[in-house]
């Protein structure tokens, strides 16, 4: 076997997420808090059951309060938190609870529908929950009855917050702290979903009936041309997750839903595929060729369809031939495979644009 193949065939390395980062910072502050000692490592129990050990890069200490940082390692499916520093500053506070807050780097809602409320810090129930266990655990383990203030704070969060949809979510002035088992799974497609049913839930919260979904950034700034009266947090990005997104959007309700794209993924999506990454399903160009006859091509281009190697080609057979209609007919296919998707019971229309940002068809059903 060669070098290549042995590593395609090497098991994916996990990361962990930005909570497990945030509880194993806080368990290690607050340890050199109460005794004086400079920590090296942190271990915590993650939400699936597992001790995990983790090496604390960097610890301030003084008589008031002590600050510790883990690195976040995302593992063989770094995100835009990947080698961030997670911090955690301690101080001791009236009372004998635990008070958590977020500070620099770490955002604030300013929109309902997420899972903390308006003006808390975007920190999620199940880190929420890991880090007041870290420091309990560690409260107890010293037999102390304290009240204990924890900042959770990422120095370039800020940063790092302009390549993730926070600000479009309504968090705001950092990132988030998530995560719900601990671990970042490679290549897993949950934390993408996840995103997207929290999307569509800002978007109910603010009392949004039509939905605008969308393959990627392109696509969407097309749409949000297109739909221009619409409030941002009605675009929904939905990457590959057609037929995840749709069936999400039926379930929360929504009236109206436009899908906005291009040309070779809703050629996918009008033969009704609905996992339209590119190895998911090949476009079917027999198919193609049907919507052409359909569209009143000339036989010598329905003959071309077949014989094309890519979707883009095809569409730029049936501008060359002047065969516009061809791209209305694609999206009514759309329209339809999401109707029959969903089960009906909602309005849909498709617009598919070309990769220069021609409008290139429309459709529309409401069953």
């Amino acid at each position: 076997m060669n070098g290549t193949q042995e590593q395609t065939n090497k098991p994916m390395r996990e990361g962990y997420t930005t909570g497990a980062c945030a509880a194993a910072a806080t368990k290690a502050a607050l340890t050199a808090l109460i005794t004086g000692e400079y920590q090296t490592e942190s271990t915590i129990l993650l939400p699936i059951g597992r001790l995990v050990t983790f090496t604390v890069e960097q610890l301030s200490l003084t008589a008031e309060y002590a600050a510790a940082a883990i690195r976040k390692d995302g593992g063989d499916d770094p995100d835009a938190t990947h080698g961030a520093l997670i911090f955690a500053t301690v101080s001791w506070a009236d009372g004998n609870g635990i008070l958590l807050d977020g500070g620099q780097g770490v955002g604030r809602a300013t929109k309902p529908g997420l899972p903390i409320a308006v003006g808390e810090a975007a920190i999620n129930p199940v880190p929420r929950k890991m880090i007041t266990e870290a420091a309990a655990e560690v409260l107890v383990h010293h037999a102390l009855n304290k009240g204990v203030k924890v900042v959770i704070s990422v120095p370039d969060g800020e940063e790092i917050a302009k390549k993730t949809l926070n600000a479009r979510l309504g968090i705001l002035g950092g990132i988030s702290i998530l995560g719900t088992r601990g671990i970042v799974v490679p290549f897993s497609t949950s934390a993408y979903k996840a995103s997207i049913v929290q999307a569509l839930q800002v978007a109910q919260a603010n009392l949004c009936t039509h939905v605008v979904i969308t393959t990627g950034g392109r696509s969407e700034k097309l749409a949000m041309e297109q739909f221009s009266h619409l409030p941002e947090e009605s675009f929904i990005e939905m990457g590959d997750f057609v037929g995840f997104t749709l069936k999400q959007c039926k379930r929360l309700g929504f009236i109206n839903v436009s899908l906005v794209g291009m040309m070779g993924k809703f050629s996918k999506v009008a033969q009704g595929v609905m996992m339209v990454h590119s190895k998911s399903a090949p476009v079917d160009f027999d198919f193609l060729s049907r919507v052409a006859s359909e569209a009143g091509a000339a036989a010598e281009l329905i003959e071309a369809v077949k014989g094309a190697h890519s979707a883009s080609l095809v569409g730029d057979l049936m501008l060359e031939h002047n065969c516009p209609s061809f791209f209305d007919v694609l999206c009514d296919y759309c329209c339809r495979s999401a109707l029959r998707e969903t089960g009906g019971g909602i309005a849909i229309d498709t617009t598919i644009y070309s990769l220069k940002g021609r409008l290139l068809g429309k459709a529309a059903r409401n069953e």
